[in-house]
């Protein structure tokens, strides 16, 4: 914990606000809600209904050990994170674009979050120092 709290404020928030985004993803539209949005995304691989409410429930927990990762773990899971957000960013302008047109959407999401990746990464990289 107190190496935790001998961080710097910009990598503190940093990683707060990503493992707080990560979890809430989860958290509310995967186990709690079942969002459309995300049964629409995972259906080309998982088209039965039920199959793919079972693989979002399952996604959600991994994307809750993500989040708490990203409160602990070292540069490794920033630089997951920017490719995670990435590859989810290709899929969904794959099997969804029309996802980019509305309001607080993938891409101005993702891109906010990889931003704050990369700004840990930089605070990290001074405190190597």
């Amino acid at each position: 914990m107190n190496r935790f709290l001998q961080q710097s404020q910009t990598l503190l928030i940093s990683r707060i606000v990503l493992a707080f985004s990560w979890i809430y993803q989860g958290i509310v539209p995967k186990i709690v809600c079942k969002s459309p949005g995300e049964v629409n995304l995972i259906e080309p691989v998982a088209p039965i209904y039920q199959v793919a409410c079972s693989l979002i429930t399952w996604m959600g927990y991994g994307e809750i050990v993500f989040g708490i990762l990203l409160l602990v773990a070292g540069k490794w899971v920033f630089r997951m994170n920017v490719l995670v957000l990435l590859l989810l960013l290709g899929w969904v302008a794959f099997v969804e674009p029309s996802m980019f047109t509305l309001p607080f959407n993938p891409l101005t999401l993702n891109l906010a979050l990889i931003g704050l990746s990369l700004i840990a990464l930089n605070d990290l990289k001074k405190e190597a120092l």
